[in-house]
């Protein structure tokens, strides 16, 4: 079977949900579909697996990417590398996601990488420490290269002798940046706009059955502010704390949106109909009938989960918008013309959308604990919602959620909530953040806990040292067990675990090591260990034999 995001919906949508996806077909990371034995898997080959050991990692506050026995890894590209003569790869690298260039060859592709935030001690040069009141001594040179910084980029890499490389100056490569102009999918304009200038604050993502990227504006607030509402409806503009509302008059209202990415041209679209929120990721399902369901979180304490049913084959713009009552098991529908309650409030279903925080408070939506990323479960078909934490309520390791739709149908109205893994010492993981399925349906997943918090003294976080990457396998002796795998350099988390079609590459973010640092003379991390000692966001591969094993975890009876 091909390597088609497109065919692996498709089968899971005429499977029973009910039961246990079972191989040949699982998919990894919600991109792919690969059977999972083949004529070279011999019973010899798997008893060479057995004899490899899943070895957890001990937890480490050392400065550097660490990676359990029987893995490797190599970097492909950093930030400020030239990915074409005009352009460089950005800052603060996020999401990651891969796309073949030809079904038929799973290592020749197009690679999204979000790029989500700046540090301008680094990336413009601005030193905040140096000022009482700094937003006052920005200047315009500043601001446009950080705006170029943020967005994502759209790179060509492809696997020679084992390891992954970006092709210098292919025509493919670009840059999406804050300044690039983008439509909004929307019949209405919004702020007097069609299109809009730029994306930023990108975060986590997806992609389309049509194979496209998704990448989501999370923390948009602190680049151009945030409109605000008091109880009377009246608005007043908040001021974000980069400042670049001084320099270009773009209102908020522009920025908080899914904005979708065509990878052979470039050309964007942010799509109003899935709502206005810090959206951490955005993932999609195909049912039967070509109609898409998208699943998207707003990470920010006390806010919600939400998903959009589309009404026409492949629409991300017609259908409606839901949004969790988790303690009683509902979708509640953010509609402005069968909702009384909105409508006392809000002029019209585009307001609802813009406000879609105000709007679910409303409906009495269930307030979570910073929901991040959100994966389809490819052996049970049940949805992980991560829970970050939520310090305000003393919950400061976090959880995986678990939604199980009625009978099994994503376009279901009902659906159960249950705790999947709670984070703590007893589990061994705090502060869960990107999730990724690999071709088994082992559950890989990061942490993501602030460089300012980590290995403080008598701090929560003390325990667990720097961020991690996790893996919790679904077969054999040491099925639900969470085991560190890796372990991120100081100040950095990982992010954007994404497996190459054939399963034998995990492509994965290493987003600011560093980023503590008070004076570039002598910054927190040196990491990725450059001569110019700068901390640097970068992308790698991970490799070996580990990978291997648990992409045929499920056929082996017993594992050591």
């Amino acid at each position: 079977m091909g390597y088609s995001r497109r065919k692996f919906v498709s089968f899971l949508g005429k499977a029973s949900l009910g039961t246990i996806i079972t191989p040949p077909f699982l998919v990894g990371c919600g991109n792919t579909t690969t059977p999972i034995a083949t004529e070279n898997d011999s019973k010899e080959n798997l008893n060479k697996l057995k004899e490899l050991r899943l070895e957890a990692l001990a937890a480490s506050d050392k400065d550097d990417l660490l990676l359990t026995k029987g893995l490797d890894y190599h970097t492909i590209v950093k930030w400020g590398d030239k990915i074409s003569d005009q352009d460089t790869f950005g800052f603060n690298n996020d999401f990651t996601c891969f796309i073949p260039l030809n079904k038929n060859n799973p290592k020749d592709g197009l690679l999204w990488v979000n790029h989500e935030y700046v540090n301008p001690l680094f990336a413009s040069g601005f030193n905040y420490r140096e000022y009482k009141n700094p937003l006052q001594h920005r200047t315009l040179e500043q601001v446009n290269k950080e705006m170029y910084e943020v967005g994502g980029s759209i790179i060509r890499v492809k696997e020679e002798n084992g390891k992954w490389k970006v092709v210098e100056n292919d025509p493919l490569n670009r840059r999406i940046t804050a300044q690039t102009p983008i439509q909004l999918n929307w019949d209405t304009p919004i702020k007097g706009k069609s299109t809009v200038i730029g994306t930023l604050s990108n975060c986590s993502g997806g992609i389309t059955p049509w194979n496209t990227f998704l990448t989501c504006e999370e923390n948009y607030d602190g680049f151009f502010g945030e409109t605000i509402y008091d109880e009377n409806n009246i608005a007043t503009k908040e001021p974000s704390s980069y400042g670049w509302e001084n320099f270009y008059d773009y209102p908020p209202e522009h920025y908080g949106w899914v904005v979708e990415i065509n990878p052979k041209d470039g050309k964007a679209q942010k799509h109003v109909a899935l709502g206005r929120f810090a959206h951490e990721c955005c993932t999609l399902y195909e049912l039967e009938d070509k109609r898409v369901v998208a699943y998207t979180g707003d990470d920010k304490v006390n806010e919600h989960l939400y998903k959009f049913i589309s009404s026409k084959p492949g629409s991300l713009k017609e259908g409606t918008l839901y949004v969790a009552d988790t303690k009683n098991g509902k979708w509640l529908p953010l509609d402005w013309e069968s909702q009384p309650i909105l409508k006392a409030k809000f002029k019209d279903q585009t307001e609802v959308l813009i406000r879609a925080r105000e709007a679910s408070k409303l409906l009495g939506a269930t307030e979570l604990n910073r929901p991040e990323d959100i994966e389809i479960d490819p052996i049970t078909g049940n949805i992980f919602v991560t829970l970050t934490n939520n310090k305000r309520k003393k919950d400061y390791h976090g959880s995986i959620l678990k939604i199980e739709e009625t009978n099994g149908k994503f376009d279901a109205l009902s659906f159960k909530a249950t705790t999947y893994k709670a984070g703590g010492e007893e589990n061994g993981f705090s502060c869960p953040d990107n999730l990724a399925f690999d071709l088994s349906g082992n559950l890989w997943m990061t942490s993501d806990m602030s460089g300012s918090a980590m290995n403080k003294k008598n701090g929560p976080y003390l325990p667990f040292k720097n961020n991690s990457l996790f893996v919790i396998p679904r077969f054999g002796k040491k099925a639900g067990e969470v085991i560190r795998v890796a372990s991120a350099p100081r100040d950095a988390e990982l992010t954007g675990p994404w497996f190459s079609p054939d399963g034998k590459t995990l492509f994965l973010s290493v987003q600011h090591p560093g980023e503590q640092t008070k004076d570039l003379n002598s910054p927190t991390s040196k990491w990725p260990f450059d001569e110019d000692n700068i901390p640097k966001s970068a992308v790698v591969a991970i490799t070996g034999d580990l990978i291997e094993k648990m992409n045929k975890l499920n056929q082996i009876e017993d594992i050591n």
